[in-house]
């Protein structure tokens, strides 16, 4: 029993990064804990999402590197690809990393419950596998984001989403990928990696909206190079079975012959079925439950964190929103995420790592903004004869020449993102960047070594 009377001090739904985060912390702070989850305890992120992903991602990128090795003077018999194999090492970790999580969960006193949470009230918990009812003096709702996919399309049940493509038997030799945001553009470049042939459709003009229109257009660029179709402005009529796979119709009449459709359209708010409106848990249109900024809900006791508040929908963000809520609760100390100057990575082939504002975004903010960019084939693809050029791009305020966006298409451009955040947090100046020294020979040395403003020519 609690020390209120109830029996935890704190029910957690969903085992995800900001669920188990949340869990871990306030159990250290003496409360008694239970997390309650229906599926694997991870989360998307561990199970089906960013690091699955991420190996398959590695997986994808060999084949590039076996081409390239010939320019360095390697001689290499012809690769081979198993996708079985790869599956089955990817799952193998997968279940390694759910093991760590439990028991990570079990060393900090946290009860994990295998069953679906239902609420029943505002302290009230039914527990669907037993249909047994718990109470809590607070709960915490970290059920994270679901695919989703456009059901008014004839034949979308032919779709898979991000939750059945880690799983599939075998490789889909033509793939076409329906979406233009992060999951879509990672997965093209996986799929067409591990040799298949990839097509892109988007209802947009242009790939990636809301990251930079100029590492946009360039990793577009670098796709249509590599072989990947990439169609925008695309709307699809309907999806059929054929007799080896699937027909996409487009409209204007347009036929695409594939093997596998992903619907990659976005994620909304796992928010259906927990009983949230019983309870009157405010959710707005897209049924993301609405919080202040401290995750709470409007109703006492109720907190949410993570992708279910659709905030900003990152595992890192989940992680610190799961922290912060620990420290406010139960660690007497009010703490409140920043969600502004976050920096993120898109693991496409080149990769994408951005931090701040775009150029579009600066301008609407701050008016008169200096732009720097550089455009270079990197020292890597130089021997091995590859076409894949980089770009580096600062947009700075011309006022304050604070660095407002630092933006990278190219190798390693998630890790460079990284310690380029730590920057741009900090509010360092252009003239700061100028100061710091290079390291030579690399490619992150661009970043200070800019000194022309960019005039559109």
């Amino acid at each position: 029993m609690s020390k209120g009377g109830y029996g935890y001090d704190l029910f957690v739904i969903g085992a995800g990064s900001g669920g188990v985060r949340a869990a871990r912390i306030s159990a250290g702070y003496g409360a008694k804990v239970a997390v309650a989850e229906e599926y694997r305890v991870g989360g998307t992120c561990v199970i089906r999402g960013c690091v699955p992903k991420k190996l398959m991602v590695y997986a994808s990128r060999f084949a590039d590197d076996f081409v390239d090795a010939a320019g360095f003077g390697w001689t290499a018999g012809t690769p081979t690809f198993d996708w079985a194999k790869l599956i089955a090492n990817k799952d193998k970790e997968i279940g390694r990393l759910e093991g760590a999580y439990g028991s990570t969960l079990g060393k900090s006193n946290v009860e994990i419950i295998r069953s679906r949470a239902v609420l029943e009230g505002p302290n009230a918990i039914r527990l669907t596998a037993d249909n047994k009812t718990v109470t809590a003096k607070t709960i915490l709702i970290a059920t994270g984001a679901w695919p989703f996919v456009d059901k008014t399309v004839p034949g979308a049940e032919h779709m898979i989403t991000s939750n059945e493509v880690f799983h599939l038997q075998a490789q889909p030799k033509r793939v076409v990928i329906v979406g233009g945001g992060y999951i879509a553009v990672e997965f093209a470049g996986i799929f067409h990696g591990l040799g298949s042939e990839v097509t892109l459709l988007y209802r947009g003009e242009e790939i990636l909206r809301g990251f930079d229109d100029d590492l946009r257009k360039a990793l577009h660029t670098e796709y249509e190079k590599k072989g990947i179709h990439i169609r925008c402005n695309a709307g699809i009529e309907r999806i059929e079975k054929t007799a080896d796979g699937f027909a996409v119709h487009l409209t204007g009449g347009t036929v695409i012959a594939a093997d596998a459709v992903m619907a990659a359209t976005g994620r909304l708010p796992n928010t259906a079925k927990l009983g949230l409106e019983s309870v009157g848990v405010a959710l707005d249109k897209a049924g993301a439950v609405i919080v202040d900024a401290a995750s709470a809900t409007n109703i006492p006791g109720i907190y949410a964190v993570g992708d279910v508040t659709n905030r900003l929908n990152l595992t890192p963000v989940a992680i610190r929103e799961g922290h912060a809520f620990a420290d406010t609760v139960f660690g007497g100390k009010r703490v409140e995420v920043d969600h502004n100057t976050v920096p993120t990575a898109v693991f496409s082939t080149p990769e994408m790592g951005t931090v701040g504002l775009t150029e579009a975004d600066a301008r609407k903010q701050f008016g008169e903004i200096d732009i720097y960019k550089a455009s270079f084939r990197p020292m890597r693809h130089v021997l091995a004869g590859r076409d894949e050029r980089m770009l580096m791009k600062l947009v700075v305020d011309a006022t304050t020449e604070r660095v407002l966006g630092v933006h990278i298409l190219g190798p390693d451009a998630g890790e460079m993102a990284q310690l380029a955040g730590i920057a741009v947090k900090m509010g360092a100046t252009k003239v700061q960047f100028d100061a710091t020294l290079a390291v030579h020979p690399t490619a992150a040395e661009e970043l200070v070594t800019m000194r022309t403003k960019w005039t559109g020519a």
